[in-house]
C-alpha cells in the first residue's frame, strides 16, 4: 500500500531533489526502511547507530506525532502521509496593570485598529502598554519588529550584536543601503522610530548567554524568538519556561517556514517539540543552503500576528500547534504539539531549574579534531600547480552554487550525492573537499575517511576564501 513521504527542503539533497517520496509498507517502521533503502545518504540524518530515531527529527503520520501513536509500529494505510520534520530555530491579556490613554494622535494613527471590535480601544491600550522582546534584529527581527512596531507595541526591546551586512538586505529589511556597516541595533532602532515615535525601543547589544538571559528577558510580557541557531533557541525556550513566559517561536530555510507559540504553562515548550538539538553542523544554516528573501517576512509577519493576538487576548493561539509553510506549493499544514511529560524542563519531573551551558549541550565546542586534515588557499594553490591533476578538488556545493562561481579544475559532486558516487573516485588519490565557507565540505570529508580514503584534506574557508585571497575577480555570495 503506497504511503506518501514528505521530504523537508534540508533533506531533498538526499532524494534527488524530490519533496514526496511514495513507497509500500505496513507500519511506520517498514516505510523508513523503504526510504533508507532508496535513499541511504538519509540514514545519518534520521537514525542513531543503534537504530533508534534521532530526537531533533520528529515524524507526523498525517497530523499526529507518532510518538504519540504507536511510534514507528504504527500502521499505515494507502494515501497516508508520512511528515518528516527536523529541527530548522486562545490569548492572554500580557499586561494586567492601569492601562495608559491613547492621545488624539494615536487614536488617528491606530483608527483602523479601533474600528475592529476584537481590538477596540481597550486592545489599542493593552498594545501601548506591552513589553515585547525579541531576539535578533535579522530575517524573522526585521518584519516582526516592523509590524509591531506599526501596531502600536508601546515597548519593543531587542538583543542583537551584528553589523549590517551586504548579504542581509536581500531579506532584512528593517536595515538599508545607508547603515551597511553600522549596529543593526542603531539601524534597527532608528527605523522603527521613525515609522512610529510613540514606541520605545530598548536594545540590548549582547550576545544571549546563560549570564545574561534571565535579567534581560524578565522585564518584558512576551518573548519573540528571531534567532538563527539551536544553542540560542534552547537558551530562549528554557529562560522563558523558568520565568513564565510565552514565546513566540519561527525559523526559516530556504523555502519553507515553521511558526508556533511555546507557553509552558498551558502547552508545550520547544524541547516537548525537539528533546536534543542535532549534531553540530548536520543542518545547514541560510548562509550554507539560502532563503527566499521574502519568506521571513511571512514568517516573522505570522510572529508579530501572534505577539498581538496575545497581547490583546484575540483568536485562537498557536500553542500546542506547529504551523508548517511551504512557498513553493504556497500551502500551510498545521500538526498538533502535545505538552511531554518527561520534558526536562517543563515536565512533571523537571531537571533543568536553572540555565545551562548551551553551547556545550549543542555539541558546540566538542567537534572532532581536525588538525592537519584542512589546508589553506594560499597552500592549496601551490600544490595544486605543483601536482595538476594528481590533487582531486571535488566541490560539494549545488549546481547552483557552481554557475555563480568555481574553482578552475573542480569536480562537481554535491554533499546529497557524494556516498552514492564514492565508486567515481579513486581511492588512493589525493582528494581535497571544497565548498562555500568549509562546513559542508567538512562534512564531506568526514564520509570520505569513513569510507576508508586516506589522503583527504579540507579547503579551509572554501570558495570564499579563495575568492577573496586568491581571485579577487571571482564573484562572492
Amino acid at each position: 500500500m503506497p504511503v506518501t513521504v514528505s521530504i523537508p527542503t534540508p533533506l531533498r539533497g538526499f532524494t534527488g531533489g524530490r519533496d514526496a517520496v511514495e513507497l509500500a509498507g505496513t507500519t511506520v517502521g517498514e516505510v523508513l526502511d523503504g526510504l533508507l533503502a532508496t535513499h541511504a545518504g538519509l540514514k545519518r540524518h534520521l537514525m542513531q547507530d543503534d537504530g533508534r530515531l534521532r530526537t531533533f527529527v520528529n515524524l507526523y503520520l498525517n497530523d499526529t506525532d507518532i510518538r504519540q501513536l504507536e511510534s514507528t509500529a504504527t500502521p499505515v494505510s494507502e494515501g497516508d502521509v508520512l511528515t518528516i520534520v527536523p529541527s530548522i530555530a486562545g490569548g492572554r491579556p500580557a499586561v494586567e496593570t492601569a492601562l495608559p490613554k491613547l492621545a488624539h494622535a494615536e487614536v488617528l494613527r491606530y483608527s483602523r485598529h479601533l474600528l475592529l471590535p476584537e481590538v477596540g480601544v481597550e486592545g489599542q491600550r493593552k498594545l501601548k502598554a506591552a513589553r515585547v522582546l525579541t531576539i535578533g534584529a535579522g530575517g524573522l527581527g526585521s518584519p516582526l519588529s516592523l509590524y509591531l512596531a506599526a501596531a502600536g507595541v508601546g515597548t519593543i526591546g531587542i538583543v542583537d550584536f551584528d553589523v549590517v551586512d551586504l548579504t542581509n538586505l536581500q531579506r532584512q529589511i528593517v536595515h538599508g543601503t545607508a547603515t551597511l556597516g553600522t549596529s543593526k541595533l542603531e539601524s534597527a532602532k532608528a527605523r522603527l522610530t521613525d515609522l512610529n515615535p510613540n514606541v520605545s525601543v530598548e536594545t540590548h547589544e549582547a550576545r544571549l548567554t546563560s549570564e545574561n538571559a534571565l535579567e534581560i528577558l524578565r522585564d518584558y510580557d512576551i518573548v519573540v524568538d528571531g534567532t538563527d541557531n539551536f544553542p540560542t533557541r534552547y537558551l530562549v525556550n528554557d529562560a522563558c519556561v523558568l520565568l513564565g513566559k510565552p514565546n513566540v517561536y519561527g525559523s526559516i530555510f530556504r523555502f519553507e517556514g515553521q511558526a508556533s507559540l511555546f507557553y509552558a504553562n498551558e502547552g508545550p515548550c520547544y524541547r516537548c517539540l525537539y528533546s536534543e538539538p542535532p549534531p553540530p553542523g548536520l543542518v545547514p544554516s541560510c548562509a550554507e543552503g539560502g532563503v527566499l528573501g521574502v519568506l521571513p517576512g511571512i514568517i516573522g509577519s505570522i510572529q508579530a500576528l501572534e505577539t498581538i493576538k496575545w497581547i490583546i487576548g484575540a483568536g485562537d493561539s498557536l500553542v500546542g500547534r506547529l504551523l508548517l509553510f511551504d512557498a513553493l506549493k504556497l500551502r500551510f499544514r498545521e500538526l498538533k504539539l502535545r505538552k511531554d511529560p518527561d520534558c526536562p524542563i517543563c515536565g512533571t519531573n523537571p531537571t533543568i531549574r536553572e540555565l545551562i551551558d548551551y553551547e556545550a549541550f549543542c555539541g558546540i565546542g566538542a567537534e572532532p579534531d581536525y588538525s592537519g586534515l584542512e589546508i589553506s588557499v594560499e597552500e592549496f594553490r601551490k600544490e595544486q600547480k605543483a601536482k595538476g591533476d594528481d590533487l582531486v578538488l571535488i566541490d560539494v556545493r549545488e549546481p547552483h552554487e557552481w554557475e555563480i562561481a568555481h574553482i578552475d579544475g573542480a569536480r562537481l559532486i554535491p554533499l546529497g550525492q557524494l556516498p552514492d558516487r564514492l565508486g567515481e573516485l579513486d581511492g588512493h588519490a589525493e582528494i581535497v573537499t571544497q565548498c562555500h565557507k568549509g562546513g559542508r565540505s567538512m562534512k564531506a570529508l568526514e564520509i570520505l575517511r569513513g569510507a576508508g580514503f586516506g589522503k583527504v584534506r579540507n579547503l579551509a574557508g572554501g570558495i570564499d576564501a579563495w575568492a577573496e585571497r586568491i581571485e579577487p575577480g571571482m564573484a562572492r555570495y
